[in-house]
């Protein structure tokens, strides 16, 4: 036995989806007439849910759909279903703390290098303010003169 391969179109794989449905429902309804009267109004009322739930899909999907027509300019950047702002949103906060350690790092450096310069100065107004005249640091016994204890 040969199977053939066929391929349905939308509009045919719904009318195919349609005819299912029916032969369910009514192998369902003839099977209904046996059943118990609480468990026929449970089915009753999860039924009607299911179909509130079923129209609110739809209207949500027309009116989606009718938004990106209507909206040419937002129907190209809103592709994605109304999650653009969402979207925004998470980027910013995935490059937040991207930015927080640059920002962190600049701070690092700008302390580190004002604290070199503290010390230079430090350094350059105790050597300003020793007893020791500026042309001895250039001669070569200098060090000669460091290791001799001061009184």
């Amino acid at each position: 036995m040969k199977k053939s391969n066929i391929i349905l179109s939308s509009g045919g794989l719904e009318a195919l989806q349609a005819r299912f449905g029916l032969r369910v429902a009514a192998r369902l309804s003839e099977a209904s007439c046996e059943l118990p009267h609480d468990v026929s109004e449970r089915l009753k009322a999860s039924r009607e849910l299911a179909l509130e739930r079923a129209r609110l899909a739809r209207r949500a999907e027309a009116a989606t759909s009718t938004q990106m027509v209507g909206n040419g300019s937002s129907a190209a950047l809103n592709l994605g279903g109304g999650r653009s702002r969402s979207d925004w949103w998470f980027k910013f906060a995935s490059a937040l703390p991207i930015a927080a350690l640059v920002a962190g790092f600049f701070f690092i450096e700008h302390m580190h290098t004002r604290q070199q310069i503290a010390a230079a100065a430090e350094i350059d107004a105790a050597l300003l303010a020793d007893d020791v005249p500026p042309a001895a640091y250039s001669d070569p016994g200098f060090v000669e003169f460091l290791k001799v204890p001061r009184n």
